[in-house]
């Protein structure tokens, strides 16, 4: 399995870990006792990899570029949306007329902020990840000048609050962390006796 390794315990517990890279066993960074496996696939996870972030919400946006955990260039920044209203009739139409206008221009300052600094580490990094509204996220890739980073995209989404530089900051930790899928004997469905 591209980018996993699965581990069966003694009393049948079965460990899936998956690699945050593309990763294929190769020869072990240790000697045994450690099998030669997870040694090698816990090198490579530490191996420092280069990605793309790209965080957008109503109003916020941010994107960064990672060696690693290290921020290499980045830029977060806003434009007022207008909050929503009680107020009904033509106020309320003219309000969703303005906040939509606003939103869309969220999007355009996303997509230029994308484009200035994010495009230029395109043939660098390995991997986009997004956070955010998704809805927004998906329309500043949908720019074509950004399709070669829409390219490299990969979930889950990064689950992340308003875009600022400290939330930014913290994207690694997601994004960098080794997916841990347990599953225990009692968890496993038992099959049916056939009649």
């Amino acid at each position: 399995m591209d980018g996993a390794v699965r581990v069966v315990c003694a009393d049948t517990t079965e460990v899936l870990l998956r690699a945050p890279f593309d990763w294929r066993p190769g020869p072990a960074a240790q000697s045994p006792p450690t099998p030669p496996v997870l040694s090698s696939f816990s090198a490579a996870v530490r191996v420092p990899h280069r990605a793309a972030v790209l965080l957008v919400r109503r109003g916020r946006w941010a994107v960064g570029v990672f060696d690693g955990a290290e921020l290499v260039v980045s830029k977060v920044d806003a434009r007022q949306v207008q909050g929503r209203t009680a107020a009904g009739g033509w106020s309320q139409q003219r309000f969703a007329r303005r906040r939509a206008n606003q939103t869309d221009a969220v999007v355009g300052a996303a997509v230029e902020t994308a484009v200035r600094v994010l495009l230029p580490h395109a043939g660098e990094v390995e991997a986009l990840f997004t956070g955010g509204d998704r809805g927004l996220v998906d329309d500043v890739l949908a720019d074509p000048r950004l399709r070669a980073l829409a390219a490299l995209r990969r979930g889950p989404a990064l689950e992340v609050g308003d875009p600022t530089k400290a939330v930014l900051l913290e994207t690694p930790s997601q994004f960098r962390a080794v997916d841990v899928h347990i599953v225990e004997p009692g968890d496993r469905a038992t099959p049916s006796p056939r009649s």
